[in-house]
């Protein structure tokens, strides 16, 4: 799941003396096994074949990864902390409108699976921003970069220090120990293994996660009469949401905006992030990467679910059982870990299974992080300047520079602790830049008359858009907020406004309806990708066409994807033939641009890589890797 909803911003005191209950020592064994279990994997991975690693296998795992193992990595990449303490407390508050989001990653990993992953897959890339030179230029490239990187250094140590004070705040649990801690260990393993002991450490942590949450769901359901007396009552009290087909933008959840608005979030999240594209082209070959995106939706839809149950149960719980006053102070974020320490106070070792499951949340998302950055630094801005860097020097520098990121996020952790309320702005950076950057990169795959200039000037109106939109409605809120009322066993929170991939915001509990500007900062979350991208590709046209699109400039084939042959070669042959057009059905060729080595008069000369596109049943015919286009046109 790669949404989080909480409403209010994360405590900035340290002190625990709201905690109603502390870790027993067996729940701290339980957690070190966590960190100790989580580094032995990482250097097993590190130490296996040392001396012999190449900069391929510890960026992008040598390109030899199972479908299985990929799409538990791409799960695990952002089921963060904050998703896992999230989802279940706007179940509990608002109902379970929320739970109509998995509508939308059917199209949301459908596109991915079918357009992104063949296109990136067989430009070969490293890096998902060697696509935007290969389409535009180098420019383009260092602007994506630049953008990603600045997303994901803000977006990091937030990730890490959030769940890390929401922890201290109810059990106690010693902030900068854990923090520092899977700092790190992750860091070491992130490191000195490479993208193949991030992904096998991932796999591990998503087992930890699910294992947690199962937990909690069949303690708490044991505990107020099975999960029928839990879905009886959560219906009485008017829990479980219909389907609400309003199709106002405004309206933070309706189905329209979960299952459709949904599906820009999952296309930014899983279509374009670095992340998630170097675990696709870690794989074997396209078939294991499109598998492994295929294998993630019921993955998806099983985290979805335990989330929601999660919500559910606590609901349930409350209604039979009195609430601490803690608890009715609570800040959301912090209502599930009340609830667990409530519910699993007398079993010593399983507090300490879900603050294991809460922190694999967090190592993956963190480690994924340290790796996908120190590939886009290498990929995109050192190694165009240093092309003749050894592969011994590239190796220790790929290491350094997956540490240094490391170090990075401990600061920005440090620096989070000093933020306040800047520390909500901070944790939507990210969901802002996301939909922007999906927008560039359907710009180039989509349109052939899109240019550099169109690129960049659309880019840099899609951020200002997201900036003004994102922060001016997080002001908005803030500057009228009032303090929510206290719990009281039914969500009569009043709404609260959340963002995307682990963002949390604070919405106002005001009565009245908002107009002008107040109403359009009001925009749901889930719009903001659709609205920032469309941003993007309406402004980069209008300049394209403006400057004289790509005439008289080389266009890469291998980077447009062929949206009106591949619509029309569903149609009947007679209405293909009728519309004069030829159907296209075969798939797009391998480009030799990145690789000229490999390429001999167009045709991949490499045996691996002939071995892998047989096993996609590809063939490759001479082709040639670039021409010129002579007109305009959409």
């Amino acid at each position: 799941m790669s949404v989080a909803s909480t409403a209010a911003p994360f405590h900035t005191t340290s002190g625990s003396s709201g905690a109603i209950s502390t870790f027993s020592v067996v729940d701290y064994v339980v957690f070190g096994l966590l960190l100790v279990l989580s580094l032995v994997i990482g250097l097993y991975h590190a130490c296996r074949g040392w001396g012999h690693h190449t900069v391929g296998e510890l960026l992008m795992a040598d390109r030899k990864m199972g479908c299985l193992p990929v799409a538990l990595s791409l799960l695990a990449t952002f089921q963060s902390a904050v998703a896992i303490l999230g989802a279940p407390a706007e179940i509990f508050r608002f109902g379970t409108q929320y739970w109509f989001l998995g509508c939308s990653y059917f199209l949301g990993l459908l596109i991915p699976a079918h357009i992104f992953i063949p296109v990136f897959y067989r430009l070969h890339l490293t890096s998902a921003y060697e696509y935007l030179e290969l389409r535009f230029n180098k420019a383009v490239r260092i602007c994506g970069t630049v953008t990603f990187i600045f997303q994901m250094v803000i977006y990091m140590g937030v990730a890490l220090y959030a769940p890390s004070l929401a922890l201290n705040a109810v059990t106690g649990f010693d902030l900068w120990l854990s923090v520092l801690a899977l700092g790190i260990v992750c860091n070491i393993y992130t490191a000195l293994g490479g993208l193949k002991a991030v992904i096998w450490t991932d796999v591990f942590q998503t087992l930890v996660m699910f294992l947690g949450q199962l937990v909690v769901i069949i303690v708490g359901a044991a505990r107020v009469g099975g999960l029928g007396h839990v879905w009886n009552v959560t219906s009485q009290h008017g829990l479980i949401s219909g389907i609400n087909l309003d199709p106002d933008p405004f309206v933070r959840h309706t189905f329209w905006t979960l299952a459709f608005g949904g599906v820009f979030m999952m296309l930014s999240l899983y279509g374009v992030n670095q992340a998630q594209v170097q675990r696709y082209l870690s794989s074997h070959s396209e078939r294991a990467a499109v598998l492994s995106c295929y294998a993630v939706f019921p993955c998806q839809q099983v985290a979805l679910c335990m989330s929601c149950l999660i919500g559910l149960v606590m609901f349930a719980y409350y209604n039979m059982y009195s609430m601490s006053p803690e608890l009715k102070q609570a800040a959301p974020d912090q209502l599930v870990l009340y609830f667990v320490m409530d519910l699993l106070k007398d079993m010593p070792g399983l507090p300490g299974l879900f603050v294991a499951c809460l922190f694999s949340g967090s190592l993956s998302t963190i480690s994924s992080a340290f790796n996908s950055l120190a590939t886009v630094t290498m990929e995109d801005l050192i190694q165009p300047w240093f092309p003749q860097l050894t592969e011994t020097r590239a190796i220790m520098l790929s290491r350094s520079l997956a540490f240094a990121y490391g170090l990075v996020c401990l600061g920005m952790a440090y620096i989070s602790s000093h933020l306040g309320s800047v520390l909500q702005a901070a944790l939507s950076i990210f969901g802002m830049v996301g939909g922007p950057l999906l927008g560039l990169f359907c710009l180039g795959m989509f349109f052939p008359c899109a240019n550099p200039l169109g690129a960049i000037v659309g880019l840099l109106t899609g951020l200002t858009m997201a900036f003004w939109i994102g922060i001016g409605s997080i002001v908005s809120r803030m500057s009228s907020a009032v303090a929510p009322p206290p719990l009281n066993g039914s969500s009569s929170f009043l709404p609260a406004n959340v963002t995307v991939a682990t963002v949390t915001t604070v919405m106002p509990s005001t009565l009245s309806k908002p107009t002008g500007l107040q109403h359009f900062y009001s925009l749901s979350y889930l719009w903001y990708s659709a609205h920032n991208s469309t941003t993007v590709i309406v402004v980069g046209l209008i300049v394209s066409l403006l400057t004289g699109g790509m005439r008289g400039r080389s266009l890469n084939p291998g980077t447009i994807y062929p949206v009106l042959p591949k619509l029309l070669a569903l149609l009947p042959l007679s209405c293909q033939k009728r519309l004069c057009w030829r159907s296209h059905s075969q798939d797009i060729p391998v480009i030799p641009n990145l690789f000229p080595e490999k390429m001999r008069n167009g045709v991949l000369q490499d045996s691996t890589d002939k071995e892998r596109m047989a096993e996609d049943g590809l063939v490759h015919q001479p082709c040639s890797p670039t021409y010129v286009v002579q007109e305009t046109s959409l």
